[in-house]
């Protein structure tokens, strides 16, 4: 089978290699500059498993910036192109999909049309009703930066929004890709599919802000966080899981998926899923407060990534703690190998880790690392269990 799959990022490029291992995939972006990594068998993005998979096995993939090429021949194209949260329409940006669903269906009418990319609860029965055209549908992704083909191999399930034969066909690819074969299969409508993705999301930010919150109180009485929740994690209702303090829940997919959602609320009654959205700045507040307290004179900001082996630091959590403190006029330096430039949001960015924690006598660490061992007394950190 032919397959095209639109956009280079994370889930594009995990989706990509799945499928290339048994078909012929095009893979497609705008940057020139991906399309020729990937054609070198290099990955775009940083996850190792990816760049094995490239480096090592027989793919079946080729890239390229044409999308009506790649369209004209594939059975099924996926869309995995970014769907930002526009604060000023309390919406996704999901301009790239349309633009490309249209394209590929003016290409291929007969193709199938998957969206990978995140997007409201209703959007794609709108889209079928402004193409006219049922051969597009939502399989909502799962997937952890960095890990992203891990999780595309070893799935925790596998959902599409579609129950005939083209869903069932997808999700036949997927399964046919994976290394885990035991795996729960769901066909389901299409607000369905696209209302789980939203609420799975927002039920693990509303994780992280309930153990962010415990941990600002205990914080506040001088308590021992861990052992609070070591005690509360051996209720087997609860688990020891996705429990580790930090700076917040950030990352590409989590602030934007708990605010879409809120979105779609509209005047549905709800309290709990706008207190998972608010208890975001809520916490980085307090936190602010806390560093504030130490009286530092100069705050050294130690990777702005969200977890290890990332190189991505889209709305990672501890941006927000830096602009609270730099808001109050103490001066932030940097320490960030995935950045180019050489000042972030007005600070400047050193690249000698020596000369970063020599400049800094408070040194922010959403993660810890081994790097800053020699240093630990300087780190202000919430991370109690060295986990993402």
């Amino acid at each position: 089978m032919k397959i095209a799959v639109v956009g280079l990022g994370y889930v594009g490029m995990s989706n990509a290699v799945l499928l290339a291992q048994n078909h012929d995939v095009t893979a497609v972006d705008v940057s020139a500059a991906r399309v020729d990594l990937v054609n070198q068998r290099k990955s775009p993005i940083v996850d190792a498993e990816l760049e094995d998979y490239l480096a090592t096995r027989p793919l079946r993939l080729t890239a390229t910036t044409d999308l009506a090429a790649a369209a004209r021949d594939a059975e099924v194209v996926v869309i995995a192109t970014p769907t930002d949260y526009d604060p000023d329409t309390n919406h996704f940006d999901t301009s790239s999909v349309e633009q490309v669903a249209k394209a590929a269906l003016a290409a291929n009418p007969d193709a199938s049309i998957v969206v990978k990319s995140t997007i409201p609860v209703g959007f794609i029965s709108r889209l079928r009703a402004e193409l006219g055209s049922d051969h597009v549908f939502f399989s909502p992704e799962f997937l952890r930066e960095g890990r992203a083909l891990f999780d595309n191999l070893h799935p925790s399930r596998i959902i599409v929004g579609d129950t005939g034969l083209r869903g069932r066909q997808f999700a036949d690819l997927m399964l046919e890709g994976a290394v885990k074969k035991d795996v729960a299969v769901l066909l389901t409508d299409p607000a369905e599919a696209e209302a789980i993705k939203l609420f799975a999301n927002t039920y693990l930010a509303m994780r992280v802000a309930f153990f962010n919150e415990l941990d600002s109180y205990a914080m506040a009485h001088g308590m021992d966080t861990r052992q609070i929740i070591d005690g509360i994690g051996l209720d087997p209702r609860i688990g020891s899981h996705y429990n580790n303090p930090s700076f917040g829940y950030g990352g590409y997919c989590l602030p934007k998926d708990t605010k879409q959602l809120l979105a779609n609320y509209g005047k549905v009654p709800q309290n709990l899923i706008a207190a998972i959205v608010d208890a975001n700045q809520t916490r980085k507040d307090f936190l602010a407060e806390r560093i504030l307290d130490l009286k530092p004179r100069t705050v050294g900001v130690y990777r702005l990534v969200m977890k290890a082996n990332s190189d991505n630091f889209r709305q990672s959590s501890i941006q927000g703690i830096m602009k609270r403190i730099k808001a109050q006029g103490i001066p932030v330096v940097l320490y960030e190998p995935a950045l180019a430039e050489d000042q972030f949001l007005g600070s400047p960015v050193v690249r000698d880790l020596a000369a970063f924690k020599a400049q800094a006598d408070v040194i922010l660490a959403n993660r810890m690392s081994d790097d800053l061992a020699d240093v630990a007394g300087k780190v202000f950190t919430r991370d109690l269990f060295g986990a993402d």
